[in-house]
């Protein structure tokens, strides 16, 4: 039996579920106006679509890894400028970090979406070493909706999408909240009109209903003070790759929706630490 409408939206709005979440937001937009002033190559086009855009934050390390960070959102909203806070300590640990936009709900499906971050990695790819960067040590991470999107590019088939570049092009991927079977989101109200998801479109763009990928890894994480939902799908992509390719799913206590990603751009916390050793710095 499909769960009601009413349980649906209870536990996928997380902005109800975090009654201060606006002042998280704020805080991502603070620091991620500093970060842009600091350091930055802003606003390079990977693609002539609409948002397809990216900004690169070198490192100072020659063969840098590259960190490719995607943001939530709902694939509805927010914007890449708002999540530059991520890349400061990454960059200070040794990467080379890579944030990526694309367009949003409804004006495009999710299904294109993914699309655009194929066309994001292989940019990347490349173009990285421009920059001191290593393209064949590329990391993909993501919040929310840029975790399913993170687990998306691990199980792409890159030999159809690039037949002249490399069939492994993401060594690891992080997904930090993430979404793995869309079918669900099919049905809860508050997003339903924006995502437009059908059957099909839900179908091909669950990364728990893929094959699992040949090569890398992925890590599953969520916080103990997120939803039942959000726990579920932490594991689900584990129960479908199975551990060689998730050796680890954590569910972090003390952190809801908005308060992990702030631990993970921070240095010296459990999941920073978590991402430093997916990108070999740790």
């Amino acid at each position: 039996m499909r769960p009601s409408p009413d349980w649906l939206d209870a536990q996928y709005n997380n902005r109800l579920l975090v009654p201060d979440f606006a002042r998280h937001l704020t805080q991502w937009q603070r620091d991620s106006e500093q970060a842009r002033q600091n350091a930055g190559v802003l606003d390079l086009s990977y693609g002539a679509g609409p948002g397809e855009t990216l900004d690169i934050f070198p490192s100072t390390q020659a063969n840098a890894p590259v960190l490719v960070f995607i943001h939530g959102g709902y694939w509805r909203s927010l914007d890449k400028s708002d999540h530059s806070f991520v890349a400061p300590a990454f960059v200070e640990a040794g990467a080379c970090v890579v944030v990526v936009n694309y367009a949003l709900c409804p004006s495009v499906t999710v299904p294109t979406i993914a699309l655009q971050l194929v066309k994001a990695l292989v940019w990347v790819s490349r173009h990285i070493h421009h920059w001191g960067a290593d393209p064949r040590n590329v990391h993909v991470q993501g919040h929310s909706a840029g975790g399913h999107l993170a687990a998306m590019m691990l199980a792409c088939q890159w030999q159809q999408a690039d037949p002249d570049g490399p069939a492994e092009r993401v060594r690891t991927a992080l997904s930090i909240s993430g979404l793995h079977e869309l079918e669900t989101l099919r049905h809860v109200p508050f997003l339903a009109a924006d995502l437009r998801l059908t059957a099909a479109d839900a179908r091909r763009c669950s990364p728990a209903w893929m094959p699992a990928p040949a090569h890398g890894q992925c890590v599953c994480v969520a916080g103990g003070d997120e939803s039942g939902e959000f726990v579920r799908q932490a594991h689900l992509l584990q129960q479908a790759w199975g551990r060689r390719r998730v050796p680890e799913v954590a569910i972090l206590p003390g952190l809801n929706h908005f308060s992990i990603l702030g631990d993970y751009a921070r240095a010296g916390t459990p999941l920073h630490q978590r991402a430093l050793q997916c990108l070999g710095l740790a």
